[in-house]
């Protein structure tokens, strides 16, 4: 099986630089016998070889050689072999089913064959021929696991619940599997958020980000510090080689500058945190959206009267702060033709669908009129300062209320002027949108938004700028669209419209934003 791939490399490679010539499986000859080149084949994806030789990795055009050896494919009925490795979470739920909906467009029959308890390959064969097409072979453990996988040559692409690391990415690189972290090498899939849970019995309703960062690691103990009953806490979390868990350190611990406790018990899955709380009135779990189950999802508030409710609105637009984008990574090769096929129609309408009914969040983009978006512009007027004169919060109220606002927003990594993974995602997307004429002859307006530190003008400036740079990126990955057929343009509105409390950096940065709004 494919899945022994990482032990067979391994040997192989191993043999080659020992014994030379004698370890070489096959040798690629060109048409007219002029050039030779032998070594192991790594992977065929139906078009080109894969082989390691003794000067490296290298891709070569199967349309202009010959293969002989013992490890050469057969090329009349070829079947493409993708290795997928990662999260559980997406390897056992979301891309089984991505695969189903796309076999049963594509006219393909699908079979399914379970190896072990996290190994599982899905088969595709075609309805017409009944000629096997592809095998999809999953690893469902954790991201960890995933990238170990693509680094051993054992996965094509990684399921994962966060970003690369920096030494994972260095590891890649050596590896010369490119820059992970470049154009093209990865995406969010579909997007995901960070949530605390109770059971439906427990009083408490809401926890602010830095109480929940004390609560889990050991600072806060007794419910009562939280309004409740004079009763310890039981934490629940994630197993720690979870990307889910990882995450909550990035997401919940760092900004506090805080680490979890040992005390908390731990779960292989999301699902089973969920259950173990819905249990236990005294328990406080931190899960996925997706597995809340029969839980209760605290509100997260502040001191400003601000409450943040995760649900798959707030969890799109990021307006909800501990959203957790689902990666997938693949390396600076080709996919065989199929794998190629099915991440493009990852991205359409049918694919947003199955992510729907899946239980999370995707990323097609929507339109939030005025009346939908609640309270936010009474929430302006509310905590308007001195340095937010009434005209400013009028030219707002005139410039957006024509307007909707799309789902699609834009905001940066702590400390930094990049765009965070799910806005770089959603650059891609607009741009797409843009290209296939989805705005044609509207109006799109990039809005900024900054938090409230320091003087209002200043804010404004840095919201403008930011604006401004996130339609050049925009534009810039629109390639083939026709921007003239699009109003386009931007504007700020610095600390005028926030989405959360200043005093913390949690609320800083869910206030530090671009919005798009379209008429």
């Amino acid at each position: 099986m494919i899945f022994l791939r990482r032990a067979a490399v391994s040997a192989a490679l191993f043999m080659f630089s020992v014994l030379g010539a004698t370890a070489q499986d096959v040798t690629l000859t060109s048409r007219d016998g002029k050039v030779e080149l032998s070594g192991m084949l790594l992977g065929f994806d139906g078009e080109f070889y894969r082989l390691q030789t003794e000067y490296g990795e290298l891709t070569v055009d199967g349309s202009g050689v010959s293969c002989i050896g013992p490890g050469c494919p057969n090329l009349q009925d070829y079947i493409a072999e993708i290795e997928m490795s990662g999260s559980a979470t997406m390897g056992a739920v979301l891309m089984p089913a991505l695969v189903n909906a796309y076999a049963a467009r594509n006219g393909y029959a699908l079979e399914r064959e379970d190896v072990d308890a996290t190994r599982f390959v899905l088969s595709l064969r075609r309805n017409d021929t009944g000629k096997l097409a592809a095998r999809f072979g999953f690893r469902a453990s954790n991201t960890d696991e995933g990238f170990a996988d693509l680094l051993a040559d054992e996965a094509d692409v990684v399921m994962a619940l966060r970003e690369i690391r920096p030494e994972e990415r260095q590891n890649a690189r050596a590896a010369g599997m490119g820059d992970l972290t470049g154009p093209n090498r990865s995406r969010v899939l579909a997007l995901d958020a960070v949530v605390p849970v109770v059971a439906l019995g427990n009083p408490v309703k809401s926890i602010s980000p830095l109480t929940l960062a004390k609560v889990f690691a050991g600072e806060i103990t007794n419910w009562k510090d939280l309004g409740g009953a004079d009763a310890p806490i039981e934490l629940h979390l994630p197993d720690p080689a979870s990307g889910l868990l990882q995450a909550i350190e990035d997401q919940v611990m760092t900004p506090a500058q805080l680490s979890l406790s040992d005390a908390a018990i731990r779960h292989p899955a999301p699902e089973s945190i969920a259950d173990a709380v819905a249990r236990d009135t005294l328990a406080l779990g931190i899960t996925s959206y997706a597995e809340r189950r029969n839980t209760r999802v605290l509100t997260l508030g502040g001191t400003c009267g601000f409450a943040l409710d995760a649900s798959r609105r707030t969890i799109k637009t990021e307006d909800y702060p501990l959203t957790a984008p689902m990666f997938l990574y693949f390396p600076a090769r080709r996919l065989p033709l199929v794998a190629r096929e099915f991440l493009a129609f990852t991205r359409g309408p049918g694919a947003q669908n199955v992510i729907r009914r899946a239980g999370f969040v995707d990323q097609a983009p929507e339109e939030i009129t005025i009346e939908q978006q609640g309270n936010r512009f009474a929430n302006a007027i509310t905590v308007a300062g001195a340095e937010i004169p009434l005209e400013e919060l009028q030219r707002m109220t005139a410039t957006l209320s024509p307007m909707a606002r799309l789902t699609t927003s834009f905001r940066f990594e702590a400390g930094s002027i990049r765009l965070d993974a799910q806005s770089r995602s959603n650059v891609q997307q607009l741009a797409r949108a843009l290209e296939q004429g989805q705005y044609d002859a509207r109006k799109l307006l990039f809005v900024g938004f900054s938090d409230g530190q320091g003087a209002a003008t200043p804010n404004r400036d840095i919201a403008l700028r930011r604006a401004e740079a996130v339609m050049r990126a925009v534009g810039a990955a629109a390639i083939t669209a026709n921007l003239e057929r699009v109003d386009i343009g931007v504007d700020a509105f610095g600390e005028a419209m926030p989405m959360a409390c200043d005093d913390t950096s949690w609320g800083r940065q869910a206030n530090r934003r671009v919005e798009v709004w379209v008429r």
